[in-house]
C-alpha cells in the first residue's frame, strides 16, 4: 500500500460473490484505486470462482445467509449465521476504521451494512437491477445514500426515496477498454452467445437445435463464439462438428468484452452487469431473461434495453428452435437495423457510472 493511498484511507466494499455483485464493485474499487484510497472487500466463498482480479488489500471472507420465509424451518439457523455475520464485520470495521462502506446487493452486503449503521461508518447500497434487490429493499431503510443504476427503480421503499442518486452500474476496466468500438465491418457475421451458469447450460442445449434447423446456406459464413458449460461441451462440439458450423467454444471467456465488441450481435440473459457492457461497448443483443429470477428483475433490466432500441426479448418459456433460427436469419440480412441497434445500445450505456458512484462514495466519506 503506498503511502498516498495510507493517506487517503480506506473504502470497504460488500458484495455477494457472485458476477452481478462483483463486477460493478470491482469497477468501483479500480475507480478509487485511482483516486488513492485502498480497498478491502467482505464477501463470500464464491469470490474465488468470480473475485480472482478484485484489486482488494484484503478480501473479508463474511457469514451471512439468505432468509426465505418459503422454508420457515431454516430461518432460525440462517439468522443465528447472520448475527455471528453482523459481530464478525463489526470487529473487521473497528479495526480498519473505513471511510465509508459501500454495499451491492446481495446478503453478504447485510452484515457489513448494518454494522457500519451501528458504528456510525457512513454507508450506501448500489442496486444494479431495474428492481430493487430484496437485502438491499431492506438495507436502504439504514444506509445513509442509495445509489441505482435506473432512473425508475422498482421496490424502492417509499422512505428511502430521498436518499437516491441515479449513477448507471458501474463496468470494469477490461470493458471500458472496449468503449465505444466501432462496429464490425461486415462479412463473416459473428455470433456471440453466453449466459452465465444457468444461461450457459440452457444455450448449450438450445442454440444446435437452431442451427440444425438452419439451411446449410443460412449456417455458411456464421462465426460463432459460445459459453458451453465444462459438462456440456463434448455433446456441443459435436453437434457442431456434425453441422459444419465454424464456432470457438469454452467454459469461460476472460476477454468476454472483448469478445462482446468483436460480435456483430450477442444472444445472452440479462444480468445487469451484461446489459451495462452491452450500453457502454455498443452491441445490440438477443435477451432470453433467466426465467426464474427474483422479481422478474433480468426481465426488466431486458425490458429498459429493448424499450432504447437496443435489443429484442425472447422469453425462455416462449422459444422454439425453427423460430429462433428464422428470426436469427432475417436479422443477420438487416445490417443497418442491427448497427441502428447497435448506436441505441451505445446510448443507453453509461461509461461513467464508476466515477459517479465513486463521487458518492468521496461524497459521504466527506459527512465522517
Amino acid at each position: 500500500m503506498t503511502s498516498n493511498m495510507a493517506n487517503k484511507g480506506t473504502f470497504v466494499l460488500a458484495a455477494g460473490g457472485t458476477g452481478g455483485h462483483l463486477f460493478p464493485a470491482q469497477a468501483l474499487a479500480e475507480e478509487l484505486t485511482r483516486r488513492g484510497y485502498a480497498i478491502h472487500l467482505m464477501t463470500d466463498e464464491r469470490v474465488r470462482d468470480y473475485g480472482k482480479s478484485f484489486p482488494a488489500a484484503e478480501t473479508h471472507i463474511v457469514p451471512s445467509a439468505t432468509l426465505s420465509l418459503s422454508k420457515p424451518w431454516l430461518v432460525p439457523g440462517r439468522a443465528l449465521r447472520l448475527y455471528g455475520g453482523y459481530r464478525a464485520a463489526r470487529a473487521i470495521l473497528k479495526r480498519v476504521q473505513p471511510r465509508a462502506v459501500i454495499g451491492f446487493g446481495g446478503y453478504p452486503s447485510f452484515p457489513p451494512i448494518m454494522a457500519a449503521a451501528r458504528l456510525g461508518i457512513p454507508s450506501c447500497v448500489h442496486d444494479q437491477n431495474a428492481v430493487m434487490g430484496r437485502a438491499n429493499r431492506v438495507l436502504a431503510r439504514w444506509a445513509d445514500a442509495v445509489a441505482s443504476s435506473f432512473p425508475d427503480l422498482k421496490g424502492l421503499p417509499r422512505q428511502a426515496a430521498k436518499k437516491l442518486t441515479i449513477t448507471g452500474n458501474p463496468v470494469r476496466d477490461i470493458a471500458l477498454a472496449e468503449k465505444a468500438s466501432p462496429y464490425p465491418a461486415f462479412g463473416r457475421f459473428n455470433l456471440l452467445v453466453f449466459g452465465g451458469s444457468q444461461g450457459a447450460q440452457f444455450f448449450g442445449e438450445f442454440m444446435p437445435k437452431v442451427f440444425a434447423a438452419m439451411s446449410a446456406e443460412d449456417r455458411a459464413g456464421i462465426r460463432l463464439t459460445q459459453q458451453v458449460r465444462a459438462e456440456n461441451m463434448e455433446a456441443v462440439e459435436r453437434a457442431y462438428k456434425d453441422l459444419g458450423l465454424d464456432c470457438e467454444l469454452a467454459p469461460f471467456f476472460m476477454d468476454m468484452p472483448k469478445r462482446i465488441a468483436g460480435a456483430h450481435l450477442v444472444v445472452c440473459r440479462s444480468g445487469a452487469s451484461t446489459i451495462a457492457e452491452l450500453g457502454v461497448i455498443g452491441r445490440p443483443a438477443i435477451m432470453v431473461p433467466l426465467p426464474h429470477a427474483l422479481d422478474n428483475d433480468q426481465l426488466r433490466n431486458a425490458e429498459s434495453f429493448a424499450a432504447a432500441g437496443a435489443g429484442w426479448v425472447r422469453p425462455q418459456a416462449e422459444l422454439e428452435p425453427k423460430a429462433f433460427a428464422q428470426f436469427l436469419t432475417s436479422l443477420r440480412s438487416q445490417q443497418g437495423q442491427l448497427q441502428q441497434a447497435a448506436a441505441a445500445a451505445l446510448g443507453h450505456g453509461k461509461p461513467d457510472a464508476a466515477q459517479r458512484l465513486a463521487d458518492l462514495a468521496e461524497k459521504l466519506a466527506g459527512k465522517q
